[in-house]
């Protein structure tokens, strides 16, 4: 069977969620919402938490790089698959492939960072309130960001790598939306045991290590809830932390959906269509999370669309 050089122009068919031309325009119609609200919601999100001051503190400016992580995340498989179902054409050269591989690990490894690092920020906030301030302060909060997009960096290189020494046959076809790396293990016609076990052990370390910091965190929270006396200040507490709560069962729950679904079923349509859940409406659904559940973030969208009403021409 031939293999393809990699210096040659290797090209991928993305098969996507459906091969029916009639289902195509409801397809792009859909996604390309889902694209425009995630984009205007978290956009909305950094607005709000950069025009106003009294948001100025660690757990907004964690929430305004997960905006923009959460951006980033979509626009690594949406815009593509919008391309494709308009043009009506499945290809994806090899250097995109790669790429979209890249950036698809690159931000979705710092959404999990993130929900860890915005878990030690509501530890400290409920457990340490006294020292939040003195803990949580400018320089550790830059260190934090920079830490994630350093570990965030280093995963999507390691994928993007073993993927890069896959060799592939002739009429290579994707049967997902995107470039899937198990879909491309599957697909390589080189040995993929080395490449399955380095990208298996890093999967897990950078998965495992922000799991565990947000058990950690929620854990210790809980124990001090539990600690005070009145109902109201239980409730209170709770609610510092309401909205990253629902946010992680949200983006962990999608995960672990799909990663089972591929586990029991052996249909990539399913897989494909679960999917859909983590890439495109957790990032969709987290900037609505914030603004709903938090008054903060309300009152100043608020402010925001008083200001723009009162320069809009009557």
């Amino acid at each position: 069977m031939e293999l393809y050089n990699l210096t040659s122009n290797l090209e991928f068919l993305l098969l996507g969620l459906s091969e029916d031309p009639e289902l195509q325009p409801v397809l792009f119609a859909l996604f390309l919402l889902i694209y425009l609200l995630t984009v205007i919601g978290n956009v909305l999100i950094i607005l709000a938490i950069s025009c106003d001051s009294y948001l100025h503190s660690p757990m907004y400016f964690f929430l305004y790089n997960l905006s923009l992580s959460d951006m980033g995340f979509s626009s690594t498989t949406i815009p593509k698959m919008l391309i494709n179902l308009h043009a009506h054409n499945r290809t994806i050269t090899y250097a995109e492939c790669l790429t979209q591989v890249s950036f698809f690990f690159l931000f979705g490894c710092m959404d999990s960072v993130l929900l860890a690092v915005m878990a030690y920020d509501r530890w400290v906030a409920i457990c340490h309130p006294l020292h939040y301030q003195v803990i949580l302060n400018p320089r550790l909060c830059r260190y934090l960001v920079v830490m994630s997009f350093c570990i965030s960096l280093i995963d999507s290189q390691v994928h993007c790598f073993m993927v890069s020494q896959l060799k592939f046959c002739t009429n290579i076809e994707i049967p997902h939306f995107f470039c899937d790396v198990p879909e491309l293990l599957k697909l390589a016609c080189s040995d993929t045991s080395i490449n399955s076990i380095v990208i298996f052990l890093v999967s897990i370390i950078v998965g495992f290590l922000p799991a565990s910091g947000i058990f950690y965190s929620y854990y210790k929270i809980i124990s001090s809830i539990v600690r005070v006396p009145s109902s109201g200040g239980k409730c209170k507490a709770f609610s510092t932390c309401g909205s990253h709560l629902s946010v992680v069962c949200l983006f962990y729950g999608t995960g672990l959906g799909v990663y089972l679904s591929s586990s029991i079923s052996s249909s990539s349509k399913e897989s494909v269509v679960t999917s859909v859940m983590y890439t495109m409406v957790v990032p969709m659904m987290n900037p609505f999370i914030y603004s709903l559940r938090n008054k903060d973030i309300k009152k100043a969208l608020q402010k925001i669309f008083s200001q723009i009403i009162c320069y809009l021409p009557i």
